[in-house]
């Protein structure tokens, strides 16, 4: 009898057992209510004035160009085709596989533009969404003056072209083909440019850029310079934030995180392609770089040295300034570009080196 009563209990409390889950698991399953209208509403029209605001910026920026640099160069902004979009939402739509058409800036140096052959830097601009902004016009100032012709891509995903052309970014991907497609629009423009003296150079991620170009068109660039190049995108998803982490998973970008699709991200990434090396190549970093940190840089590092490849090096130690310690105005900041610029001058030959 007492069996009977004990099964009799267990029968009962499982029944209530599986009807508490079973109750659970509806629980769970209830979809979530739908989107607020009005919050939807607000959102996209941040985002518009934000896209706006962007385009805004980038006239008043095109203005400061031409005001920071015509008295030694001839400025101007020319526009020509990269690669057709990686992700296109609508494949069958009018146009949808055309090229991207992608603005530059370029400098000609007044003094030097009756030379016979001038030597050409591709300048790559950084940042995950960002543009070749005037606050690197002393940069470009120095390189004109030692006689370089200048081109300055704006490639796909830069900011201050509407929300399109943003999201049309590629990181590590189209975005390299952009700027060399810049190089070559050069060769092809400019008949005083000398196509055997072509280097090209960036910081952050114009540094990585820089790398992906050599890497890619080896006999294209006769040196390069990357600073603080971003160079380990694996090892970036792990020690920066979630935000930073969801640019790169977004749909109309790589669409899936590190953790889905190692080999890509992989794949993008400098310090995982430096058996490709085969241009003079010198790397700035700093220890205190508050952006790149310092060990994708080591990692890169190590990684051509293991590929046996020749290239130079300098490991700055907690340079002031961090991420930016050699674009600013200090005397350290002069002094490590004058020797960045002594090292592309021993591969282009400018009209007037730094000495």
């Amino acid at each position: 009898m007492r069996f009977r009563i004990f099964m009799k209990c267990l029968a009962m409390s499982a029944i209530a057992f599986v009807g508490l889950s079973l109750a659970s698991y509806s629980q769970d399953r209830t979809p979530p209510p739908p989107p607020d209208p009005a919050q939807q509403r607000a959102r996209s029209v941040e985002e518009t004035l934000d896209f706006l605001g962007q385009s805004l910026a980038k006239q008043i920026d095109n203005l400061m160009w031409f005001h920071r640099l015509e008295d030694i160069a001839e400025v101007d902004l020319v526009r020509y085709t990269g690669p057709p979009p990686r992700v296109i939402s609508n494949p069958t739509a009018q146009g949808a596989g055309n090229p991207v058409v992608i603005t530059a800036y370029t400098f000609i140096p007044k003094e030097y533009a009756s030379t016979e052959k001038l030597p050409l830097l591709v300048l790559v601009h950084g940042g995950v969404h960002a543009d070749f902004g005037s606050g690197v016009a002393h940069i470009v100032r120095e390189l004109v003056q030692q006689g370089y012709a200048v081109i300055a891509p704006d490639y796909r995903g830069s900011t201050g072209y509407g929300r399109e052309f943003w999201r049309l970014i590629d990181y590590g991907g189209l975005e390299n083909e952009d700027v060399f497609a810049g190089k070559q629009w050069m060769l092809e423009n400019y008949t005083n440019i000398d196509p055997q003296r072509v280097g090209i150079l960036g910081w952050s991620h114009g540094g990585m850029i820089t790398l992906m170009n050599i890497f890619d068109h080896p006999q294209d660039y006769r040196v390069a310079y990357a600073g603080v190049p971003v160079s380990d995108l694996v090892a970036r998803m792990g020690y920066k934030g979630q935000g930073y982490r969801d640019q790169y998973s977004a749909p109309y970008h790589l669409g899936k995180t590190a953790e889905e699709n190692v080999n890509e991200y992989r794949r993008r990434s400098p310090a995982w392609n430096a058996e490709k090396l085969q241009t003079p190549l010198l790397i700035h970093t700093n220890t205190n770089d508050e952006d790149v940190n310092v060990l994708e840089v080591e990692h890169l590092i190590q990684a051509l040295k293991a590929a046996n490849k020749k290239f130079e090096y300098k490991i700055y130690e907690n340079a002031p300034g961090g991420h930016f310690f050699n674009r600013i105005d200090t005397r350290l900041a002069k002094d490590s570009r004058a020797e960045v610029y002594r090292f592309l001058a021993r591969y282009l030959n400018p009209p007037s080196p730094v000495k």
